[in-house]
């Protein structure tokens, strides 16, 4: 339990972007089958020492229920939302959990059958009705689910669960009881916002949601301001739209789930993963779900749009790179008149499709062959100079920086970047990585050195991982068999060092039933302090976070 973690020797790449190819891979079929909840607490078995200091809850969120009657998802993104929770005090832990009471759920469930469409699964008509009425239902405005479970989120010290509707739903963080539906649109002129906000030292609470309309289609930068929470219901009021920013495409939008933040810029990444807006208005008619109306598209480029979060001002400067896709920042944060920006970047924006059900439940050389179509994720750094002269020459790098590799070069049409590669050979070893935490309490757009992963051996991640960015040295955790979630960390409460606390994760396996466990490890050393197991299956989860308060 106490083995130091492993710290591998880096290597120079001959390739930098290709991992290994996998060859005997396990099945992961039963971290993507339904389970049932277990609303009321139940205890756990420690093994090891779990920090008396450790004081709060750590919320989980996922899908885990697949099916309805006969009807089952197609998409890993579709199932039914599952909250977790584990609940530490004084080294001991209670375990809990509930499916979040949706509209989507609530509807399914009375049915018996799938009757709200999902981001990889099309409703179809009800049966019960003649022919014609199931024809002109195709025509009918799809309605957007309600079914929020990507992640835990907090707005003016209230606990919701998100998705990447314009939905989402205020949570009680102890008994994880569904409260009400919050819909952004009565607040906000947006349709939709991200599972992934940002938060300020001043109590405000940042996001990304998207708008349509006669003047085209806009990605809109968010502000809601800081509150106490503990109000009889949801409270959005004040939320204001800081900056709009119009897509290069009204017709074909870019998809995005995340954005950066420094202290003062929020930056928004077009990508060319579109999303086209004909084919959607159509898709009940063409028989297509959500994630079929998008499109990878490597011949456009991505552009970094710069926002200033206090004047909502954008910048004149246009910032581009070639095509390359992300779903999560790691940090931002501004050095000496630069705006760096570190990220998990791939290069084959298909990956987000590529997660069906069916790819997943996959077995012996059909799950190598998925795995290995898969490209890998790997962090970026990219440096932007916010101060660019009209008298700059073109094709010179504007980056006077000594500790990065990353360029920014003047051309035409803007400032042209290209990145540094944040890690040495030997996280390919580790197949990549993805789901990158920091300490986000002290070090969140500011000079940081540390950060968590997870690290994908597998399609699920199969190990943990810690950056240290001087040097792009690893320390890993990783045993066969068992499939860590995405690492939280949380700071000591006498903490001097930025990893002075430790690293939570929920770890699961598919060799062996009711063998879950909560997983935490000491930050630095990166060695297990201890776990906490529960005698229930857990599937596969997305996101979540640490509730001090319990």
């Amino acid at each position: 339990m106490s083995d130091p973690a492993k710290e591998p020797e880096p290597k120079m790449a001959a390739d930098p972007k290709k991992r290994p190819l996998a060859h005997g891979l396990d099945s992961i079929a039963t971290l993507v089958t339904s389970v049932e909840e277990t609303p009321e607490p139940i205890p756990t078995v420690i093994k090891g020492n779990i920090p008396p200091w450790i004081n709060g809850s750590f919320l989980r969120n996922g899908p885990g229920k697949f099916e309805f009657g006969e009807s089952r998802f197609n998409h890993w993104f579709d199932g039914m939302a599952l909250m977790h929770r584990f609940h530490i005090c004084d080294g001991q832990v209670t375990y809990s959990s509930r499916f979040l009471r949706s509209d989507s759920y609530v509807q399914n469930l009375e049915k018996n059958r799938i009757v709200v469409s999902e981001f990889g699964t099309l409703a179809m008509p009800d049966p019960c009705k003649n022919i014609f009425a199931q024809f002109f239902s195709r025509f009918q405005i799809p309605k957007a689910t309600d079914n929020a479970g990507v992640s835990f989120v907090k707005y003016k010290g209230d606990f919701y669960v998100s998705t990447e509707t314009n939905y989402m739903r205020r949570i009680d963080p102890q008994s994880l009881e569904t409260k009400e539906k919050v819909d952004w649109s009565k607040y906000i002129a947006v349709s939709a916002a991200t599972a992934h906000p940002h938060y300020d030292r001043e109590g405000a609470t940042y996001n990304l949601g998207n708008s349509y309309g006669r003047q085209g289609y806009f990605y809109n930068i968010i502000r809601v301001p800081r509150g106490e929470g503990g109000a009889d219901g949801a409270d959005l009021n004040g939320a204001e739209i800081l900056c709009s920013i119009p897509a290069a495409s009204s017709r074909k939008p870019s998809y995005y789930h995340s954005f950066a933040m420094s202290e003062n810029y929020v930056i928004f990444i077009e990508q060319p993963i579109k999303l086209d807006l004909l084919k959607f208005m159509l898709y009940r008619v063409l028989g297509k779900s959500f994630h079929e109306v998008m499109s990878w598209e490597p011949q456009l480029e991505t552009v970094f749009h710069v926002v200033d979060r206090r004047t909502g001002q954008l910048s004149k400067t246009r910032y581009y790179t070639t095509a390359m896709f992300t779903l999560h920042q790691i940090n931002a944060y501004e050095d000496n008149g630069y705006l760096i920006m570190d990220m998990c970047c791939g290069e084959d924006g298909n990956v987000i499709g590529d997660f069906t059900l069916e790819n997943l439940k996959a077995a012996g050389e059909e799950m190598d062959k998925f795995y290995n179509s898969l490209c890998t994720i790997l962090p970026w750094r990219y440096v932007l100079p916010l101060e660019v002269k009209e008298e700059e020459p073109n094709d010179q790098n504007l980056i006077n920086l000594l500790n990065t590799t990353a360029t920014a070069m003047k051309t035409t049409t803007g400032v042209f970047c290209t990145h540094e590669n944040l890690y040495n050979h030997d996280l390919l070893e580790y197949g990549g990585l993805e789901f990158p935490q920091i300490n986000y309490t002290h070090y969140n757009a500011r000079p940081y050195r540390y950060f968590y992963a997870c690290g994908f051996g597998h399609v699920f991640g199969d190990s943990l991982l810690k950056m240290d960015l001087e040097g792009k040295k690893l320390k890993v955790w990783r045993h066969p068999g068992l499939f860590p979630s995405e690492p939280v960390f949380v700071p000591a409460p006498d903490a001097k060092d930025e990893d002075d606390g430790v690293v939570m994760s929920v770890v699961v396996t598919p060799r062996e039933r009711k063998s879950s466990f909560l997983l935490v490890l000491d930050a630095k050393t990166f060695t297990e302090l201890g776990r906490a197991e529960v005698p229930v299956d857990i599937p596969s989860g997305t996101h979540g976070l640490f509730n001090e308060m319990g």
